[in-house]
């Protein structure tokens, strides 16, 4: 993409979640109603889902650009709703890195607020606190009221979902200088490399642990096709964390993986440059396309080429800065939905859970909107237009 087309692009997406402010109000999306209903579907009123934060997230991207007070005050509108993550022992899993990173540590970075601060400091306790010592993983999800079978499969499972939400502990260490944080966030980066990322560089979407010895049992998956598969979207976890962490840490291991990690997507995407929903679909299935593994992806792209260049290698970052720019302009052209007029989103067709579509029919969540799309499609934005500084 040309920098007038960037300019372009984000206007569309600031104009859009201005429009939106009044409609959305306080709460928080969660996925589109429908894939030809650019509206949203929101958790049940004093519900909570791991998407939580990602308008809240685009909220303060959009103060960081104008320093228009609206946005600051409609994000802050949703400290109450934090606080109750908080407060709820069943709502506690990895994803507080996605809740608070882009809510309270983007307020406490943007205007300096202590409140927001310690928020964000009792999520990474919270964080830290599900971290298994001996297995050296964090346990993705809480066994909780949903019965038997469902604790036996999450207790000792983790999620490459998991690379994003190492960063709140990275950002505590700073903010505190416990080294217990940096530890937990290097052991969980070591061991998702170690068993979540196969020799080829794809990935499984989570890997199983014995929870009373702690041996790994086997890579599985959650949302992929199979347990062999490569789930667009977790592999746009993968290659965007570890780009992430090398910034955050200056660690060339993990910009490596980063790059490796890109390579095989580079080697598997179809030639739109949209992600279908896992990289080793078979052609006799149906080949919904994933908008957010797109948006991910060419975050982590633009992400991992800073790195490059930070690194000594401008050549390298060229390249991989030139993929990314590619796949940001295929999702404006052929996702981008954000001046449609009524849509509260950015991004059409985006596949949250394909098997979960098939198997209760919800067509929604395998073609809608998903408002981690749409906040990755904005950084991506920022990231193309030299911008650096972001919330992680």
């Amino acid at each position: 993409m040309k920098s007038q087309e960037l300019i372009e692009l984000q206007h569309d997406l600031l104009q859009n979640i201005e429009r939106n402010l009044p409609l959305i109000g306080k709460r928080c999306p969660m996925i589109g109603k429908a894939p030809d209903d650019f509206t949203w579907d929101y958790p049940k009123a004093d519900g909570y889902f791991w998407t939580d934060s990602f308008f809240t997230g685009e909220l303060w991207l959009a103060y960081m650009l104008t320093g228009e007070g609206k946005f600051r005050n409609c994000a802050r509108m949703r400290d109450g709703h934090l606080k109750q993550i908080l407060d709820t022992p069943l709502w506690l899993n990895h994803d507080l890195g996605f809740e608070f990173s882009l809510a309270a540590v983007a307020d406490y970075k943007l205007t300096g607020n202590q409140e927001a601060r310690a928020l964000a400091l009792r999520a990474a306790d919270a964080l830290r606190s599900r971290f298994n010592w001996n297995g050296h993983y964090i346990v993705a999800w809480t066994a909780g009221t949903e019965g038997k079978e469902h604790a036996q499969k999450v207790q000792g499972k983790i999620i490459i979902d998991c690379m994003q939400n190492l960063p709140l502990l990275i950002w505590a260490f700073k903010e505190t200088g416990v080294s217990s944080y940096l530890e937990v966030a290097k052991y969980q980066a070591e061991t998702s490399h170690q068993y979540l990322i196969r020799e080829d560089f794809s990935t499984y979407h989570t890997f199983d642990f014995d929870t009373t010895t702690n041996e790994p049992i086997a890579g599985r998956t959650w949302q992929g096709y199979a347990d062999e598969s490569c789930w667009s979207r977790g592999q746009s976890w993968a290659l965007h964390g570890f780009a992430q962490l090398y910034l955050l840490l200056g660690d060339e291991s993990y910009l490596e993986t980063s790059a490796k990690l890109a390579d095989y997507v580079k080697s598997v995407i179809t030639p739109d440059l949209v992600p279908v929903w896992d990289y080793r679909l078979p052609a006799s299935e149906i080949q919904y396309k994933d908008s957010s593994a797109g948006a991910v992806t060419a975050a982590g792209l633009l992400a991992l080429a800073e790195g490059l260049t930070r690194a000594g290698h401008p050549e390298r970052a060229t390249a991989y800065r030139e993929f990314g720019l590619a796949m940001l302009k295929a999702l404006r052209d052929t996702c981008d939905i954000s001046t449609k007029q009524g849509s509260q989103g950015f991004l059409a067709h985006g596949a949250s859970h394909v098997a979960l579509a098939q198997n209760k029919n919800l067509p929604n969540y395998a073609d809608a909107m998903l408002p981690y799309g749409d906040y990755y499609y904005l950084e991506a934005v920022l990231r193309a237009m030299g911008m650096h500084s972001l919330f992680w």
